[in-house]
């Protein structure tokens, strides 16, 4: 019971942390928000006398501090040199722009991500791939990135998050790579469009319901996947979540990739579109590597095994969240 009421303290801390950071008017109230950020989520994906979670524990904290100083000493410098203003400005924010990317995990700071997330439970994935990444990309939008400097994290995170999940077997780690891609059209966005915060919101639901999926399976590698006989309407379902979140028209995945490309073309920036549609074709074909054994076995149920019928409800709502493009497009979302 103790336990518990700790977890909601440190849950309400990370919660307005995260509000601090978006109302903050200044660095140092930024740098504070994400500091407690930072001090609620640790003990949030603790678990005793679990050697993998405290590896994870260490990781996160490590690469987090490294962040937050580089930041604080981006910030102090400014003062201190005494050199032609535009120079301090430019490198500056290629300084922030660094603390920002080690700590979302954007690359090339991205070693940390998967291998954290490989050592976590689906609940503290899903945490770490969407509220903790609310953050650092709001104090990254404060600066208005639209140098070399976000265009080369871009093309990188882009190309990363693509080739990277193509050896991995593990869900796990397959999820932080797609993350990774997902977080290159963010940052893409956010240099030329203030509403990047709707690819966010989109994101984290369909990476919601995924996650979900796979805590409830209690699936952790491609190969169990097949270990369990699902329903056919279970497989339509997650065959077309999976389509979804890889970017494939007419889900809601392909919306903010959509309002991705219409910002690029308006921005006259060509060839990064062709090289991130080239990227995002990648991570698609793992997302259906993914689906193709589950669509294609058999709907049948072993006797000896406990069949636990999947709710309808989350069935239905995961069906219509996916399936509401057109609605979107109607009513003029984008």
């Amino acid at each position: 019971m103790v336990k518990n009421k700790s977890k909601i303290l440190f849950l309400m801390i990370l919660f307005i942390s995260t509000m601090l950071i978006i109302s903050s008017s200044n660095w140092f109230g930024m740098w504070m928000g994400m500091e407690m950020n930072l001090m609620s989520f640790i003990p949030l994906i603790s678990k005793s006398k679990n050697k993998k979670v405290s590896q994870a524990i260490m990781t996160y904290f490590l690469t987090q501090s490294m962040g937050s100083v580089i930041l604080m000493f981006s910030v102090l410098i400014n003062p201190l040199l005494f050199t032609d203003i535009s120079v301090i400005n430019e490198f500056i924010m290629i300084l922030i722009m660094i603390s920002i990317m080690i700590k979302v995990g954007a690359a090339p700071f991205h070693m940390w991500l998967p291998e954290m997330m490989a050592n976590l439970g689906w609940l503290e994935c899903l945490m770490l791939m969407t509220w903790q990444k609310i953050g650092p990309l709001i104090v990254l939008s404060n600066i208005n990135p639209n140098n070399w400097f976000m265009y080369t994290s871009v093309v990188a995170s882009a190309f990363v998050g693509s080739v990277g999940g193509l050896n991995q077997t593990s869900l796990r780690k397959i999820m932080a790579y797609s993350s990774i891609n997902h977080l290159g059209w963010m940052m893409m966005f956010m240099s030329m469009n203030i509403n990047w915060y709707k690819y966010l919101i989109i994101y984290s639901i369909l990476m919601s319901m995924i996650s979900i999926f796979f805590m409830k399976k209690n699936v952790f590698f491609m190969s169990q996947l097949n270990s369990s006989s699902p329903s056919l309407l279970e497989k339509f379902n997650y065959t077309i979540m999976f389509l979804s979140i890889g970017g494939l028209p007419p889900f809601l995945g392909f919306l903010p990739k959509w309002m991705v490309l219409q910002s690029m073309i308006n921005s006259e920036l060509y060839m990064m579109l062709i090289t991130m549609m080239m990227f995002s074709l990648i991570t698609l074909f793992y997302y259906i590597r993914l689906m193709t054994a589950y669509i294609l076995n058999y709907s049948t149920m072993n006797k000896w095994m406990i069949y636990k019928e999947p709710s309808k409800f989350m069935m239905i709502m995961s069906l219509l969240i996916n399936l509401t493009l057109p609605i979107f497009m109607i009513t003029g979302f984008i």
